[in-house]
């Protein structure tokens, strides 16, 4: 093809003589890209498929026993490195308790008590805190008890959950368990979620967006 104007072989594709600068003919400056053609009906298009999550032939969600088991098998690991530490906060009270009058007064008993009870359970929440959350948000992708039975935790698109995820999920479901009053009530509903739910999420799992996965 040769320019109009001035006769130049036109080698461009940029719609323009690179010559003279003469507009070729023919030739739609700024055309749109190639009409694509329309998915059948009911097809799910090619951005779709790439962005659902792939969950793995050999792979399933966690139920509520096997999630029941392991968190049994966490609360020994966690508890034996803490018991004489719990043991130790507690000795100055229980040294407190053997005067007559102290036993003998609520309101003494309950201000030898009351400040190893709250640091015991304050070093509890935090112990457990960092156990869960860490663990989880690790390389396993799980605590001690779910590696042993096969389980690990991700997000919603079956990737490694981030420890902001993780805490969410500990402080949704355990510390919330710790609440008098509140948690008999919301431990039930939580554990017949983790059983009948399509993805077997207790709520924990579903306020933090996350899923127990489990290796067939």
């Amino acid at each position: 093809m040769t320019c109009s104007k001035c006769g130049a072989t036109l080698t461009s594709s940029s719609g323009f003589c690179s010559r003279c600068g003469q507009p070729i003919v023919g030739f739609a400056v700024g055309q749109g890209a190639p009409a694509v053609a329309a998915a059948p009906a009911g097809a799910v298009p090619a951005y779709a498929e790439a962005q659902a999550p792939v969950v793995a032939a050999n792979v399933g969600y966690a139920g509520f026993w096997l999630r029941f088991v392991a968190a049994i098998i966490d609360g020994i690991v966690i508890g034996i490195p803490l018991a004489p530490i719990y043991l130790i906060m507690i000795l100055p009270t229980l040294r407190s308790m053997q005067d007559p009058q102290v036993m003998r007064d609520p309101a003494a008993l309950m201000r030898t008590m009351g400040p190893s009870i709250g640091l015991i359970v304050l070093v509890s929440m935090v112990a457990s805190w960092l156990y869960w959350g860490l663990c989880e948000s690790s390389s396993w992708q799980a605590t001690l008890g779910k590696k042993a039975l096969g389980l690990y935790v991700t997000d919603t698109d079956g990737n490694r959950a981030t420890f902001g995820r993780t805490s969410a999920r500990y402080f949704a479901g355990r510390f919330i368990w710790s609440i008098p009053y509140v948690n008999g009530p919301y431990l039930l509903v939580d554990a017949i979620c983790a059983g009948v739910t399509e993805k077997k999420q207790a709520i924990h799992d579903m306020i933090a967006g996350c899923l127990v996965l489990r290796r067939l």
